[in-house]
């Protein structure tokens, strides 16, 4: 029983992914679109913990490999890991394992704690992490040195942070309304 929960939490935390790539992006000159999708990262780490986000994040990349247009403004196949986005793409996977790892190690006796703890999960995972490696493929594919990279990237910082907020408060839901919900450890 376990392992079937398991599979369909990777599944829809995969289609989750999937539906937030139906809210369209906002291009930047720099070729990286300002999507939603990295809120489903931080949701995938923060309520599933490391292995089960990492199997949703790489099943996810899987789809959009093979041609699925699962990225936000219709976007898959091969090639979308040649752009200058491929940085922070790539690193979806990790920065959910990241975050799910964050948040189990942090405290969640309460649905405030839950939210706090979210918070910080999806900001080292969801926000540095991914920001780190999307630096490095603007470097490697876009030819930016890393000033520009970084300049570049913190055009998303804002928008990251609020993600950060919104997955602070849909766990701190999901803590009110399921309190049995095992933040950053489900499948372990």
């Amino acid at each position: 029983m376990q392992r079937n929960h398991s599979i369909a939490l990777v599944a829809l935390f995969a289609a989750l992914m999937a539906v937030l790539g139906l809210i369209p992006k906002i291009d930047l000159p720099f070729g990286v679109p300002i999507t939603l999708q990295t809120l489903g990262v931080m949701l995938a780490g923060c309520l599933l913990g490391p292995r089960l986000a990492l199997r949703a994040l790489v099943l996810f990349l899987v789809a959009v490999a093979i041609g699925l247009p699962l990225l936000s403004g219709g976007r898959g196949g091969f090639g979308v890991f040649t752009t200058p986005a491929a940085g922070y793409l790539l690193a979806w996977p990790l920065g959910a394992f990241v975050a799910g790892l964050v948040m189990r190690t942090l405290p969640a006796s309460s649905p405030r704690r839950v939210a706090l703890s979210a918070f910080v999960a999806s900001a080292i995972g969801g926000l540095l992490v991914i920001h780190a490696s999307g630096v490095v493929g603007l470097m490697k594919i876009a030819g930016m040195d890393f000033t520009q990279a970084l300049i570049a990237t913190s055009a998303f910082v804002p928008g990251d942070l609020i993600k950060c907020v919104l997955t602070a408060v849909v766990c701190h839901t999901v803590a009110r309304g399921l309190p049995d919900w095992k933040f950053g450890k489900q499948g372990a």
